[in-house]
């Protein structure tokens, strides 16, 4: 199965070596009409995390990332599905391709070192770190 991760996901060596031992990147692609925001699901935490919300014309950078069932349940864990995130579909040159948002967001801002993970992915996916600038 295929995953569109962005945020965190998109550092190679979580995914790689941590999460999802075997998981294969396949490129970096751009999901239109959203856009990368910070927030949790409980208003009380002080620390937010990768999400995406829609915004017309704009994009957020992300990978494709070939998986496995099993990946795909220890990113359910990770992702805390389905009470944090819900998963969302998109097709690719006819390919059905998963990703999360969170269903309830309150912004928070991101812990500094969460944000070096994400800039380390932006490197491991070629993606320009003009993006990353806009953290």
């Amino acid at each position: 199965m295929f995953y569109f991760a962005y945020g965190s996901n998109l550092n190679h060596y979580q995914m790689k070596i941590i999460r999802c031992i075997g998981s294969k990147y396949l490129r970096t692609f751009f999901l239109k009409d959203y856009k990368l925001s910070f927030c949790h699901p409980n208003k009380l935490n002080k620390y937010g995390y990768g999400n995406i919300v829609k915004k017309k014309g704009s994009k957020v950078p992300g990978a494709i990332w070939k998986i496995t069932k099993k990946h795909e349940k220890i990113l359910d864990r990770y992702e805390e599905f389905p009470n944090s995130y819900q998963k969302k579909y998109f097709y690719l040159n006819g390919k059905k391709i998963m990703f999360y948002i969170m269903k309830k967001c309150f912004k928070k801002k991101p812990p500094k070192s969460y944000l070096n993970t994400i800039k380390e992915g932006y490197k491991d996916c070629n993606i320009g770190m003009k993006y990353a600038n806009k953290f």
